[in-house]
């Protein structure tokens, strides 16, 4: 069973019976969606390197051979965890939407998401002609249905520590 990791902030309405400001729990799930080579997978290791609970649904059996989300373990994971930060594109990612408190998509220029893929070492998808066709075609007919789905859409291309600073507020309730 993972840790939780709830963050503390200072509740500005609120006061303790010594007149002291009290603290509350402020945690969110987080949903880190958009195409390949934008920046999910580099995010995500930034935020867990700030000790947040992180899910990079690209790796360790999250997906089902369909290129779905195996549905029963994502209901595991947001049941147990009101903190995680998850990253991902899959068909039905749409269908639990409504148990993240935010769905962050990330987006960035054709040729910024194509020099990314070619040149990553951690996962081989984007090197092909074939595969940037692909991701091309994504660009047009994905992403215009994830930014529907966005609470906040970010510029992949601003630098990590802003992106995960950005995100890092949305899961602590720091604004």
């Amino acid at each position: 069973d993972l840790p939780q990791w709830g963050k503390h902030v200072t509740a500005e309405d609120s006061t303790s019976p010594s007149g002291e400001a009290a603290t509350v729990d402020v945690m969110a799930r987080v949903l880190v969606t958009g195409m390949s080579g934008v920046g999910k997978t580099t995010i995500l290791d930034e935020l867990r390197r700030r000790d947040h609970l992180t899910v990079d649904t690209d790796y360790d059996g999250w997906e089902l051979p369909d290129r779905t989300w195996d549905e029963l373990r994502m209901d595991r994971l947001l049941a147990r965890h009101p903190d995680v930060l998850v990253s991902g594109t899959v068909e039905n990612q749409g269908r639990f939407y409504d148990r993240f408190e935010h769905v962050v998509l990330l987006s960035a220029p054709l040729d910024v998401l194509f020099e990314r893929v070619s040149s990553r070492s951690n996962n081989p998808y984007g090197k092909t002609p074939e595969q940037w066709a692909e991701i091309a075609g994504y660009v047009q007919t994905v992403e215009p249905l994830l930014r529907r789905g966005a609470t906040l859409q970010l510029d992949g291309q601003r630098p990590i520590s802003e992106l995960a600073d950005a995100i890092e507020r949305l899961v602590t309730g720091t604004f």
